[in-house]
C-alpha cells in the first residue's frame, strides 16, 4: 500500500502487456500525429502529403511490432485570427477536409480557433455547426497562454461553445472533439488540443497502463516501484524513439517526441493501476499521492517528451474511473485537485445537461488559473449530457467511451 513498507503487487485489468522481463513493448501507440502547415483550409496538397507520410509511418512502426490505434494530422491554428465572416466562410473547406480524412480513417485537429481575448458572439453557434457537420475535426479555444495568462473572454467562449455543442449532438458527444486549452504547447499529439507550429513534424502518443502495471509488479517499496517503472519505461520507449527518429529523418520531418502520458482505454485502465498502488478505491485518501508518484516517474524518463507527458484521468474513457465516479467516490472538485499533480486537467467529465454556460465557464476559469499558477498544460473537455441529471447514467455507443453516472459540479 502507498506509504507503507510494501507495495501490493498490481493486478492487471484488461489487456496485459508483457512483464518487465518480456521482449514485447507492453503498450499501444494511441496516435502517430503529423504536424503539418497548411496554406489555408483549402490546401489539399499539404494534407495529402501528411496522409501519405502517416500511412508509411504506420507501416514502418507496425512492422517493428507495435500496435497503432489512430493516425492524426495537427495543423497550425488555421482560424485563430480569423474574423467572424472568415470563420463562417471556412466551414465548407473544413467539411471537405473532414471528408478527405474520414475516407482515410485519419483524425485532424485545427488547433485554437478564436483569437486571444477574442469576442465573437457567433462563435458558439459556429462551433456547434462545425461539430455537427463533421466527424473527425477537433479544435479548441485558448483559455490561458504563457504570454497573456488566463483569458476571461476565452473562458466565456469555451463555456458557451460546450453548451451549444451538447445541444447540437446526440448525448452531447460532440464535446469529445472540443476543449478549453490552457497553456498547451504546439506539438502535443493528443486530441482535441493538438496543433502545430514550425516545420513539418511527427509526435507519438501512448496507451500504456499495462506497462505501468508491469513496472510496479514485484516491488517491495514505493521507491523501488518508481525506480523499476522508470527503468522499464526507458527500456521500452528507447527503441520506439530511435525508430520514429529514423522515420522522421528519412521523411524530412522534425521529431517532436513522445507524449508519455499513459492514456487509458476500455481494456487498459489507469484507474486500476492507481488502485493497486494504493490498495483502496480511486478517490479515497492516498489517491492524490499515487497520482503524484506516477507523475514523478513520467517527468523523469530520459526520452524526448512532448505535450502533457503526465497522468491522464479521462472519466468516460476508463471503466474503473467511470465506476468510481458512479459510486460517488470523487467529485469534479477532487478531479481538479488531482490535476495539480497530473497532466491533463478535467477530461471527458459527464455533467448535467441543463448546466448553464456561466457555470461551465467558472469551472474552466479554475482550470486556467491552476494551469497558469503551476505553469503546466491543462485542458477542460466537459460533457453536458442533454436530458440527464446528476446520478443518471450517460450511455454512448462509441468504441472509446464507457457508461458513467453524471457528476454534480460542486
Amino acid at each position: 500500500m502507498l506509504g507503507a513498507a510494501a507495495v501490493t503487487p498490481l493486478v492487471r485489468s484488461g489487456w496485459s502487456g508483457p512483464g518487465p522481463d518480456s521482449a514485447g513493448p507492453g503498450f499501444r501507440i494511441r496516435t502517430i500525429t503529423a504536424g503539418t502547415t497548411l496554406r489555408g483550409p483549402t490546401d489539399t496538397e499539404a494534407s495529402e502529403a501528411a496522409l501519405g507520410f502517416l500511412k508509411g509511418a504506420k507501416r514502418a512502426v507496425a512492422d517493428a511490432g507495435y500496435e497503432v490505434q489512430t493516425l492524426r494530422i495537427a495543423t497550425q491554428p488555421l482560424l485563430e485570427g480569423a474574423t467572424t465572416r472568415a470563420r463562417a466562410d471556412a466551414l465548407p473547406a473544413l467539411q471537405a477536409l473532414d471528408r478527405a480524412v474520414v475516407a482515410e480513417r485519419v483524425l485532424v485537429s485545427i488547433g485554437p480557433v478564436l483569437a486571444p481575448d477574442g469576442d465573437d458572439p457567433d462563435f458558439a453557434a459556429w462551433a456547434a455547426e462545425l461539430v455537427r457537420t463533421t466527424q473527425n475535426v477537433s479544435f479548441t479555444v485558448r483559455v490561458a497562454s504563457p504570454e497573456r495568462g488566463a483569458s476571461p473572454r476565452g473562458v466565456t467562449a469555451a463555456g458557451d461553445a460546450m453548451v451549444a455543442i451538447a445541444r447540437a449532438t446526440t448525448g452531447g458527444i460532440g464535446n469529445f472533439r472540443f476543449a478549453a486549452a490552457a497553456n498547451v504547447p504546439a506539438g502535443t499529439p493528443f486530441f482535441p488540443v493538438a496543433y502545430h507550429a514550425g516545420s513539418n513534424a511527427v509526435a507519438i502518443g501512448l496507451e500504456s497502463p499495462p506497462l505501468l502495471s508491469a513496472g510496479f509488479t514485484g516491488a517491495s517499496t514505493l521507491a523501488e516501484a518508481k525506480q523499476r517503472l522508470t527503468e522499464l519505461l526507458e527500456a521500452r520507449l528507447g527503441p520506439l524513439e530511435h525508430l520514429v527518429r529514423d522515420i522522421a529523418r528519412r521523411e524530412r520531418r522534425a521529431y517532436a517526441g513522445i507524449d508519455i502520458s499513459p492514456a487509458p482505454g476500455k481494456d487498459a485502465s489507469i484507474g486500476a493501476v492507481i488502485e493497486e498502488l494504493t490498495g483502496v478505491p480511486f478517490g479515497a485518501s492516498s489517491t492524490l499521492a499515487a497520482c503524484a508518484a506516477i507523475t514523478d516517474v513520467l517527468k523523469s524518463v530520459r526520452v524526448k517528451t512532448c505535450g502533457y507527458s503526465g497522468l491522464m484521468l479521462p472519466i468516460l474513457e476508463d471503466p474503473v474511473l467511470a465506476k468510481r465516479a458512479s459510486e460517488g467516490r470523487f467529485s469534479v472538485r477532487e478531479l481538479l485537485l488531482y490535476s495539480s499533480v497530473c497532466g491533463t486537467g478535467l477530461d471527458v467529465v459527464p455533467l448535467p445537461g441543463d448546466i448553464a454556460a456561466d457555470r461551465l465557464a467558472a469551472l474552466i476559469a479554475d482550470v486556467a488559473a491552476l494551469s497558469t499558477k503551476l505553469r503546466k498544460p491543462l485542458s477542460a473537455r466537459l460533457f453536458p449530457v442533454p436530458g440527464k441529471g446528476v446520478g443518471q447514467v450517460a450511455h454512448y455507443d462509441d468504441p472509446y467511451l464507457t457508461d458513467c453516472a453524471v457528476l454534480k459540479l460542486e
